[in-house]
């Protein structure tokens, strides 16, 4: 009878490709899970994985064995789920990612009230723009927009993102206002490309009356991260179509103004990601119900799509 543990190394490191990424979920080392799967193999009697430098590929008997196990094991997983959940509070390291930007302006200010609630749990925040693989990184929840929903994910939309044109005020000093988001063609422009593709981004802007228009942007400067966007536009660089939420404290305190102010750009959901268990672990579900009910209790949803 194999055990569990040499099970549950070869599961997860057919998710991931990776003993590495599986050791990281598992909370082992890589030698550790690389030694649990050669026990099986040789408990077995075949080779489960093909090894090489780019990673692990199941072999033909891999992908046999792992679709007649993995249920199972999701059972087990299930059931000892279910038993921690109800025996106590939720407790351990609940590893997170967010952007920097949008996670120390909304999501750092809620963790004092979080940990204050579940004192057995201890954040581990990652601040990264990049795309991420929840699972294979061994995280347990993320916050992003736009991403592809990999097997074994889902996400829980949080608030509409829209953004809005901004400049400094000694930009527009002696200038005419544009009435409309082709007029920003005569203003200088920095200019965002997309963090995954590298592409320039075209914005379609919207009004209150539901037309649609697109914005004319005349680059001087192009960047990839939002928080360089917002402080290129704060140093007069350029006019920017920026997010709310990095916009917000800037026009707060004058030192941007806004253009169009019946223009927005719906950059669509920010949505928080975590793996589509039955049963997740406690830290987990309590983390995940907390942001959601953060969220609705200070009206963020109304603060980020500007409503």
């Amino acid at each position: 009878m194999e055990t569990l543990a040499n099970l549950e190394s070869f599961v997860r490191s057919a998710e991931s490709g990776s003993f590495s990424a599986a050791a990281r979920r598992l909370g082992l080392t890589p030698a550790a899970v690389s030694r649990n799967v050669a026990f099986l193999e040789r408990n077995l009697g075949v080779r489960l994985f093909a090894r090489s430098t780019r990673g692990l590929t199941l072999t033909e008997a891999g992908e046999r064995f792992r679709g007649s196990v993995q249920s199972g094991l999701d059972g087990i997983q299930e059931a000892i789920a279910d038993i921690k959940v109800n025996a106590g509070q939720p407790a351990g390291v609940l590893k997170l990612s967010a952007a920097p930007g949008f996670g120390m302006d909304f999501l750092l200010p809620l963790m004092p009230a979080f940990l204050a609630r579940y004192p057995g749990v201890t954040p581990d925040w990652v601040f990264d723009s990049r795309p991420l693989e929840l699972i294979a990184g061994g995280f347990d929840a993320a916050f992003g927009a736009g991403f592809e929903l990999p097997p074994g994910v889902v996400a829980r939309e949080l608030a509409r993102v829209h953004l809005i044109a901004v400049a400094a005020p000694a930009l527009l000093q002696g200038q005419l206002r544009p009435r409309d988001p082709a007029g920003l063609a005569a203003f200088p422009s920095v200019v965002m490309r997309s963090p995954m593709t590298g592409r320039v981004r075209t914005q379609v802007m919207r009004n209150k009356a539901g037309a649609e228009m697109t914005a004319k942007q005349r680059a001087v400067m192009l960047v990839n991260d939002p928080d360089a966007l917002s402080r290129a536009v704060v140093l007069g660089l350029g006019v920017g179509l920026i997010p709310v939420s990095h916009a917000a404290p800037h026009l707060e305190s004058g030192a941007l103004v806004r253009m169009l102010p019946a223009w927005y750009g719906d950059v669509g959901a920010i949505s928080l990601y975590f793996t589509s268990q039955k049963l997740l672990p406690a830290k987990t579900r309590a983390f995940v119900d907390f942001v959601v009910e953060a969220f609705r209790l200070q009206q963020l949803p109304h603060l980020l799509a500007d409503q």
